[in-house]
């Protein structure tokens, strides 16, 4: 009889490791005392700490070769399409499937939730977004809809070719959306997700910032982790000290290549209000904590960034029209700190997608190995970015 498991994952619990048998809670970067940048973060440290928005993710292990999921990103609790919110993409490298991009980039709008998925799934997802948005109360007379679907491939662990997600798992990933914890690792978009040499998967994280004479304002992030490269954290090589240890440990071990191939999304969200002009610059410096987390950025990745804001003033009603917009947004002047939080909450969400991630094997046999925490910890601490015991 083949396994069948169904997960609905709206909050951190202890994340199912199918390949040990048992349960497994692992820490994040925080838990571990592991501090980057000089931003505090939100309550949850997660992307749902920017008030209204929701996340839930379907996590679907079935058999021996389907290990796949999706991740859904709301960035309100109304209806986007006639509440849109301002939104922008900045584009890495344009390698990779973004369902949705060129209207967000021409009218600086979303309209609907964010989903997360497999490569070949991308068209599915869609269509099962353009159902689940059309059947809300009052779109009955609604003729056109943009869905925005983002992916990394995930045909390692998973039977890509299947398309096994569907309008069932986007519906409840999107019913099951949360304000509350976000579960990390190998759950969602991210259950057949490889980063960096190890297990990847979905991470993230937040950081308040207070702007002076404007207010005090959240940067969320939440990213699927898919890339090559060799981890850094707080610019120690952990990564590549990690695979020479455990070579030693044993000699015979079958490591993952960290590569060069692979490709991340990433999603932020914030209640500073701003336009999409200043909302593509927040974007575009999310890739340097990508890029802090030691990502090599190959020819072969499709690294993007969406980014929005949740702000009331700064919302597109369109049964009013969009003819003349009002509202007070942040200027220029208040963008630095704001550039500053994105980038810390990008590296910190990259790592808690290792650091939660449990080791998944999957089609073919293939294993992703889950980054070891014991050698994790020791080599953070040898290279002071962990303080030593006492």
């Amino acid at each position: 009889m083949a396994l069948f498991v169904l997960i609905l994952a709206a909050a951190t619990l202890p994340h199912s490791d199918a390949q040990e048998g048992g349960t497994s809670q692992r820490p994040r970067a925080h838990d571990l005392g592991i501090v980057i940048g000089t931003f505090s973060s939100g309550p949850l440290n997660t992307i749902t700490d920017v008030p209204g928005v929701r996340v839930g993710q379907v996590s679907l292990i079935q058999g021996e070769d389907i290990r796949t999921g999706v991740t859904a990103i709301v960035p309100h609790g109304g209806n986007i399409f006639w509440e849109k919110v301002p939104g922008a993409l900045f584009v890495g490298n344009a390698f990779g499937k973004l369902a949705g991009a060129t209207q967000v980039q021409e009218l600086g709008t979303l309209e609907t939730p964010i989903l997360l998925c497999g490569t070949l799934n991308v068209p599915r997802v869609a269509d099962a977004l353009i159902s689940y948005m059309i059947s809300l109360p009052e779109m009955e007379r609604v003729g056109s809809i943009n869905p925005v679907v983002g992916e990394t491939n995930d045909g390692s662990l998973n039977d890509i070719r299947g398309r096994h997600i569907g309008e069932q798992e986007v519906f409840e990933a999107i019913a099951s959306a949360s304000t509350g914890p976000v579960a990390e690792g190998s759950v969602g978009a991210g259950v057949g997700t490889r980063a960096l040499g190890f297990k990847g998967g979905i991470g993230t994280s937040s950081r308040v910032v207070e702007i002076r004479s404007a207010g005090t304002y959240t940067v969320g992030v939440l990213v699927q982790t898919n890339f090559g490269g060799s981890l850094q954290v707080n610019g120690a090589p952990v990564g590549r000290e990690i695979r020479r240890r455990l070579r030693e440990r044993e000699p015979d071990i079958e490591l993952e290549q960290p590569g060069d191939q692979g490709s991340c999304m990433i999603v932020v969200a914030t209640d500073a209000p701003l336009e999409a002009r200043n909302l593509k610059r927040l974007a575009a410096r999310a890739l340097g904590g990508m890029a802090r987390a030691g990502a090599s950025f190959s020819g072969g990745s499709g690294d993007y960034v969406l980014a929005f804001s949740t702000a009331e003033s700064v919302r597109v009603h369109s049964r009013q029209g969009d003819r003349l917009r009002q509202g007070p947004h942040l200027g220029n002047d208040a963008m630095s700190g704001l550039f500053r939080a994105v980038m810390d909450a990008t590296e910190e969400a990259i790592l808690n997608s290792l650091l939660r991630a449990t080791t998944v094997t999957g089609r073919g046999g293939n294993t992703s190995r889950a980054i070891p925490i014991d050698l994790f910890v020791e080599i953070c601490k040898e290279y002071n970015v962990l303080p030593p015991q006492p």
